[in-house]
């Protein structure tokens, strides 16, 4: 748990670090939940129920990255938009971290890659931890301003999980295994962080249960299997997944309400990791958040990784007013959740 006090210190005012400006890019092709069954169909020759993926995911469409669009692309998109709304250029940037759950390479880092295209010289690293990679890179610039390691990061994300999808499922046993797979699509975000004089990132929170580490995910191109196609795709129980979350339950954003004292009316938005409707609307039932906090994107969009927390933010940023304080919950494979609580400077 990590808690920085939104009171000042006898000393004076304590150090803070915020988000100050965010921007995001969505492939322009949209592929429908129907197409998608229609082309796996195809290919693998499996007869599907109709309708399957939109009525057990609530997924009407998600965008796809064209060839020659890479994680790397989105990431470097959505940064030039997120710089633009700060009023800034690459080099007035110090740090940048490529935080996602997909990545251009093994190596080098995808950061790497990323800020070639934007030319700048800032110290330059990857964060991945599943779908909670976005989040966990704030945290990571954060803190570093406050050490005083950097003066104004940059957080980027480009999620390509499309790619990892299986259209040619070899009977119903792989077909369910990479069904979660079916909930992708890609995009790009980023945000500025930088120190700020109010506001700023208030309180994260983490909990961690690896001993679910192998529920799902994509074991290709590490040590573990370094080569093969077969391991290349989305493998998981969604179902299974589903239920380690809950078993988690809402430890974690229950410590956060009850440390920063706010209930649901002290924020103007709640942005949630988005995998499925259902699983949004389980969230919305356990926790008790009101519907219209959420930012809800998933239907049009799919999961789309890391970058749902960051789409979700720039959709709303510029109708939050100075003060409106945001509640972002990450959930991601590993397992883990995450909370931060973010007040607009």
């Amino acid at each position: 748990m990590f808690l920085q006090s939104s009171s000042d210190s006898p000393r004076g005012p304590a150090p803070r670090a915020g988000i100050t400006a965010v921007g995001s890019v969505l492939p322009e092709e949209a592929v429908s939940s129907e197409a998608l069954q229609q082309e796996v169909s195809r290919r693998s020759g499996l007869a599907l129920p109709p309708r399957l993926l939109a009525q057990a995911t609530g997924i009407r469409s998600r965008r796809v990255a064209p060839d020659g669009v890479y994680a790397s692309t989105l990431a470097a998109a959505a940064a030039r938009r997120a710089l633009a709304a700060a009023g800034l250029t690459a080099p007035d940037v110090d740090l940048l971290l490529f935080a996602s759950a997909s990545r251009d390479m093994v190596e080098p880092a995808t950061a790497h890659i990323v800020q070639a295209e934007l030319g700048t010289r800032a110290h330059a690293l990857d964060v991945t931890n599943a779908c909670n990679s976005f989040v966990n890179g704030i945290d990571l610039a954060r803190a570093m301003i406050l050490a005083g390691r950097a003066r104004r990061a940059l957080v980027v994300t480009g999620e390509t999980p499309s790619r990892a999808v299986q259209y040619e499922p070899a009977g119903p046993a792989e077909l369910r295994s990479g069904f979660a797979g079916y909930t992708f699509g890609d995009a790009g975000a980023a945000v500025v962080v930088e120190a700020v004089e109010r506001g700023g990132i208030l309180d994260v929170d983490t909990e961690t249960h690896s001993e679910h580490w192998e529920v799902g995910g994509i074991p290709g191109g590490g040590s573990r299997h370094p080569r093969g196609d077969a391991y290349t795709y989305f493998r998981g129980d969604g179902h299974e997944l589903r239920g380690v979350f809950e078993k988690m339950g809402t430890a974690v954003i229950d410590r956060t309400l009850h440390r920063t004292g706010l209930d649901w009316d002290g924020f103007a938005r709640v942005l949630v990791h988005q995998v499925t409707v259902p699983y949004l609307e389980r969230f919305a039932e356990l926790t008790g958040v009101p519907a219209g906090k959420l930012v809800v994107t998933v239907p049009e969009l799919g999961n789309v990784a890391s970058a749902s927390i960051g789409v979700q933010l720039d959709r709303v940023f510029e109708e939050l007013d100075s003060g409106d304080r945001v509640l972002c919950v990450g959930l991601g494979g590993g397992i883990s959740v995450m909370t931060m609580v973010w007040e607009k400077s």
